[in-house]
């Protein structure tokens, strides 16, 4: 099965969406021949290419004639009718006109009125027209049989619009994305649409970590904005399969800062607080520094949630006076704890599966180091016997 996962790490619009389509290789004229279909006028549309900081993406260019449809706010029963009545193929057709339901019955809700009565000034009737139908288009247009999506990424703090200062996500997304998972990194600004929320959650299947693909395309959408990190939408395209299912996949954030000033006595300290605080793991490298002064990379691997809270964290309690942090994807083996008898007390043993077969396990070192204190006795002397226990355990237990 062909598929489409779109990794929201910057948000979404509809041009962000159709752009990133383009850059995975839908050709351009045929999304014009496809969007000519709606018979509708005095617009363009083109793509150029775009840096956002430091990265490439396709960016989508629409030019509206604002004196022919300046007072075109077009509302749900108009654009129905415009795509009913346009030469789109039938389920294309369908997925339009329920993106726009869903949008219209939003937006409704918001300003508590009803859909026939909403019309679509504050998404840009045309705007929105052509970012829905494109990104439609461009879907079929690719094979895609199957749509996911990563977390959403919102954005905070507020926007401007036709009804004056609005929180982000603007209401008409908060609506939408109601029961999606979503979360905020604190960058300011609106980083998805009204738009983009609308298609995507209509079109995904699901929303989560990246399924296990083979990739074949890559393409990375443009968007206009120019916010702390990449305004752009990628989108990765391959075939569905089913080999890495005995896995466990999430995103985290990773977080890196080089540090050459700082007493290195305070690592330790750092380290037990950051695991006690929930960091999924923290480590050490050593490395060389501008003029040519040792120092010390710190990485610190945490849940997307605690961002924010570990970067307060590192700059607090470090010297450092910046970090960079991205959005990694990881893979985990299925685990489980059982607790055993030793001779010297109970251990627990962490064991990692893979097809349903134990492919490793380990003895708890907490447990082994208070039993050593406890009995007196080596730490290796528990850890060997707890090991060879554990392995006795197991290979009755899962014969």
């Amino acid at each position: 099965m062909k598929v489409a996962y779109f990794d929201c790490f910057s948000g979404a619009s509809g041009d962000m969406i159709i752009g990133s389509l383009l850059d995975a290789g839908l050709p351009l004229e045929l999304l014009r021949s496809e969007l000519s279909k709606l018979s509708l006028s005095h617009y363009e549309i083109g793509v150029r290419k775009a840096i956002k900081r430091g990265l490439a993406g396709s960016q989508v260019i629409i030019n509206i004639d604002e004196r022919h449809h300046h007072d075109h706010h077009r509302h749900l029963y108009d654009i129905i009718s415009i795509v009913k009545n346009s030469d789109l193929a039938e389920s294309a057709k369908e997925q339009v006109i329920k993106i726009f339901s869903r949008l219209a019955e939003a937006e409704a809700k918001v300003h508590q009125t009803t859909v026939d009565k909403i019309h679509f000034h504050e998404v840009g009737a045309m705007d929105a027209i052509i970012d829905v139908t494109g990104a439609v288009i461009g879907l079929e247009a690719l094979g895609i049989e199957r749509v996911y999506c990563s977390p959403l990424h919102l954005g905070s703090g507020t926007i401007e619009c036709a009804h004056g200062v609005l929180p982000v996500p603007a209401p008409a997304t908060a609506e939408l994305i109601k029961g999606k998972p979503v979360y905020s990194t604190g960058v300011k600004g609106e980083l998805l649409t009204p738009t983009g929320a609308a298609i995507l959650t209509t079109l995904a299947y699901e929303f989560g970590p990246m399924p296990a693909i083979i990739p074949q395309k890559l393409g990375y959408g443009a968007g206009t904005s120019d916010p702390p990190i990449p305004n752009l939408l990628r989108v990765i395209i391959g075939d569905l399969t089913d080999g890495f299912g005995d896995y466990e996949f999430e995103r985290v954030a990773v977080l890196e800062t080089n540090i050459d000033d700082m007493n290195p006595q305070i690592y330790d300290y750092l380290i037990q607080k950051m695991l006690k605080e929930g960091a999924l793991d923290v480590f050490l490298a050593p490395i060389q520094m501008k003029k040519n002064r040792p120092g010390t990379m710190m990485t610190v691997i945490c849940q997307l949630g605690k961002l924010e809270e570990f970067s307060n964290l590192i700059l607090r309690e470090t010297t450092t006076l910046g970090l960079r942090w991205r959005i990694d994807n990881r893979i985990k083996a299925l685990r489980s704890f059982e607790d055993i008898k030793t001779n010297y007390g109970p251990v627990t043993v962490k064991i990692a599966k893979v097809g349903g077969k134990i492919t490793n396990y380990s003895v708890e070192y907490d447990d082994c180091k208070r039993l050593a204190i406890e009995n007196q006795v080596p730490l290796k002397e528990v850890m060997d016997h707890a090991k060879i226990q554990a392995a006795k355990i197991l290979n009755t237990k899962h014969e």
